[in-house]
């Protein structure tokens, strides 16, 4: 089973393209399984820590708290969606929507932008594929999906769509 889904909206009026990837229920539910496993390890050591140094009372109060804290901090990194919007005439906007409601935009102009470019990323333990965005008079890549690695074939469609409004071939 797939961890992401993709969809591309197209408006016919204003040529605007939105490419959405977004993580299915069942990645969520993973990551907040395994969110969850840590926060119960974390808080185990705490609270033997707590419990050899302090009174009982004292322990309970500082465990709740950190729970609070630590659930607070996991949630808030959940994504839930990351977003393309291919804008033919002014730009290129990178949307990250998080499970607790907050979104990141990024607005890059179209003249700004020399390609777009599919690259290959090996780590010790993985190898991924990621879509980047060269720009003019800037050393730095803009990565059009940050959190998320979704598979090659749905980055293809995607990057024919950037080359298409850029204008390389």
């Amino acid at each position: 089973m797939e961890r992401y889904s993709y969809l591309c909206e197209q408006a016919e009026e204003r040529g605007v393209n939105t490419h959405r990837i977004i993580v299915k229920r069942s990645g969520k539910l993973q990551a907040r399984l395994w969110h969850l496993f840590s926060l119960c390890l974390v808080l185990a050591v705490a609270y033997s820590l707590l419990l050899s140094v302090f009174p009982v009372a004292v322990g309970l109060q500082w465990l709740v708290l950190a729970y609070g804290l630590v659930s607070l901090v996991l949630q808030r990194n959940c994504v839930e969606e990351e977003v393309v919007v291919i804008m033919p005439t002014f730009g290129i906007q990178l949307e990250t929507s998080y499970f607790s409601g907050q979104v990141h935009r990024q607005f890059v102009p179209l003249k700004r932008i020399l390609a777009a470019v599919i690259n290959e990323a090996v780590t010790p333990t993985s190898c991924y594929y990621y879509l980047a965005l060269l720009l003019r008079d800037d050393s730095k890549l803009v990565l059009a999906f940050k959190e998320v690695r979704p598979p090659l074939r749905m980055l293809i469609p995607i990057w024919k769509a950037l080359c298409e409004t850029i204008g390389n071939k």
